[in-house]
């Protein structure tokens, strides 16, 4: 019995690794360290709520956050489909997960997770659709529709230059906004005009995705802002939209709209400093040089989005 025992352990060993690296895959798949611009509106919709006074239906709070998540890893993983299929993602090129040039998972494995996910996140939301009916479901609608086509046909939109646009709405007043009526039932101006900050940041993500990846994304015949911009005023748009999020809190503050404690985010302006620099740096002909932008930018989304979250609910 002990020598069964003993040569069954290496086998577990093997599946519980095998089944480990897989998981890994399927992390980098959905681009875990993008997720958190999902999350930061939906808690920013949450404190909002919290200190609205209203009643709030904090069961719920669960459910929106996770389709959040669930939308975002879809939207990314259906985004690494199409990016794989057009000749936008290569095995040299940044800014997808690469699990597809790198053949970890196939694009049929891919897309069938994206769709399973877009999936869940629309089974999820059809419990807070009982309770909070037709607004939800117009906002669940557009940012399940924004997701899928923003990279899938026949639209594609994130191809012909709208993805800023529509990443600035989706995950910045929208993702507020629904988190708040789902919390407490209500809309309200408040959530929109309070999402401002974070829209900027959370767009100024993909903008340095997309300054980066100039040079690449010509190759391969794909229009984004900062192609039709060029670099050096690409770069200058980065630079605005993070002296604008920093902006709208002053004036946000000013307008009463938010508590002078949220002026504590000023506290990330090295960072954004930092950003700033490397932007103005780049170099089509170099893109290595600016090849975790991106990465630095969701991290700065992060920090000031946690900053200003804390700032409203303690204030």
């Amino acid at each position: 019995m002990g020598r069964k025992e003993k040569q069954e352990k290496p086998c577990v060993q093997l599946v519980n690794k095998l089944m480990f690296i897989k998981f890994k895959i399927w992390l980098q798949a959905a681009r875990v360290f993008s997720l958190t611009a999902a999350v930061i509106p939906v808690c920013l919709g949450a404190a909002l709520a919290f200190k609205s006074g209203l009643n709030c239906a904090w069961f719920l709070f669960p459910l929106v956050l996770i389709c959040s998540l669930l939308l975002q890893a879809a939207t990314n993983l259906v985004s690494d489909y199409y990016d794989y299929i057009n000749n936008v993602d290569k095995d040299y090129t940044f800014g997808s997960s690469k699990v597809i040039a790198q053949k970890l998972l196939t694009p049929k494995q891919v897309l069938f997770a994206g769709f399973i996910s877009f999936a869940l996140c629309a089974a999820l939301a059809l419990i807070m659709l009982y309770y909070r009916g037709l607004p939800l479901l117009i906002i669940g609608l557009i940012g399940i529709l924004g997701g899928l086509f923003y990279s899938a046909k026949p639209i594609g939109y994130k191809y012909f230059a709208l993805g800023d646009f529509a990443v600035f709405i989706l995950m910045g007043p929208l993702m507020v906004l629904g988190s708040f009526l789902v919390i407490t039932g209500k809309l309200s101006l408040t959530p929109i005009l309070a999402s401002a900050p974070v829209a900027f940041l959370v767009t100024a993500i993909l903008a340095a995705n997309n300054l980066r990846d100039i040079k690449h994304d010509s190759d391969a015949h794909v229009k984004t802002l900062a192609i039709l911009l060029g670099r050096p005023l690409a770069a200058y748009y980065y630079c605005f939209l993070l002296i604008a999020a920093y902006a709208s809190i002053l004036l946000l503050v000013y307008l009463q709209i938010l508590s002078p404690w949220t002026s504590l985010v000023f506290l990330t302006a090295p960072l954004a400093l930092r950003n700033i620099k490397l932007a103005l740096a780049s170099r089509v002909d170099d893109p290595q040089k600016i090849a975790t932008l991106d990465i630095l930018t969701a991290q700065l989304h992060l920090t000031f989005g946690l900053i200003l979250i804390i700032a409203m609910v303690f204030s």
